[in-house]
């Protein structure tokens, strides 16, 4: 599904350059649950950004399900975004004061499908995360902080990505919840998902099944869990 070859970023400002990530190669099967795992500063942050198509890799390629998206233009970029790739957020990024339902069905309006089907798919994603019929109409703002990132990750269900990319998804959360989002997570991956998420925690990153440890913009290692 995915493939990386010698990925390079590098930031200007000025007459100043800093290479963040330095020659980064790997390559990601379909229905693999891998954690990119790194300390603050170790560029795993701008390689999930590339990986999610919300940047551009300063030099070498990026296939995504076979296409070569290294020069694809921004609108291209934001169709893969739209169509292929689930995003969830530390931050749950949910519009506060607004009914559950509501949430999960927001992309689907952007995508032109009718309200009554909006309506059916956004249910299923949020029983398919462990969510009851009783929380569809709460607002978001008066759910528990797992609760809240269940709803993030059925919202990033609902185009039927090829991916999900999960950045952190646990730092604003206690043990105990986070255990119960990663959890969700392993179940998706059961079903067939294909999920990067992005830690820094080595506790977390062991409930995938591979991982691929970064440090100073290079891959230090690549292990199976």
């Amino acid at each position: 599904m995915i493939e990386v070859q010698n990925i390079t970023k590098v930031y200007k400002s000025g007459d100043v350059e800093t290479e963040v990530l330095k020659g980064v190669s790997f390559s990601i099967s379909q229905g693999e649950f891998v954690a990119i795992m790194g300390p603050s500063g170790s560029g795993k942050s701008t390689l999930m950004h590339i990986l999610g198509c919300l940047d551009k890799a300063t030099s070498g390629q990026y296939f995504f399900e076979g296409k070569d998206i290294s020069r694809f233009s921004d609108d291209e970029l934001a169709d893969i975004r739209k169509k292929k790739i689930g995003f969830v957020f530390q931050s749950f990024n949910l519009l506060p004061r607004t009914m559950v339902l509501r949430n999960v069905m927001l992309p689907l309006a952007y995508a032109n499908v009718s309200k009554n089907e909006r309506e059916e798919i956004a249910k299923k994603s949020l029983m398919s995360v462990g969510l009851t019929e009783t929380h569809f109409t709460h607002l978001s703002n008066q759910l528990s902080g797992g609760e809240m990132q269940r709803v993030a990750i059925a919202r990033a269900l609902v185009n039927d990505p090829s991916l999900i990319l999960a950045d952190e998804p646990t730092g604003n959360l206690d043990t105990k919840t986070s255990e119960v989002v990663l959890d969700t997570f392993q179940n998706l991956n059961n079903q067939g998902r294909t999920i990067i998420l992005i830690t820094h925690e080595a506790d977390i990153a062991k409930k995938a099944k591979r991982i691929i440890s970064i440090r100073d913009g290079r891959i230090v290692e690549d292990k199976i869990c």
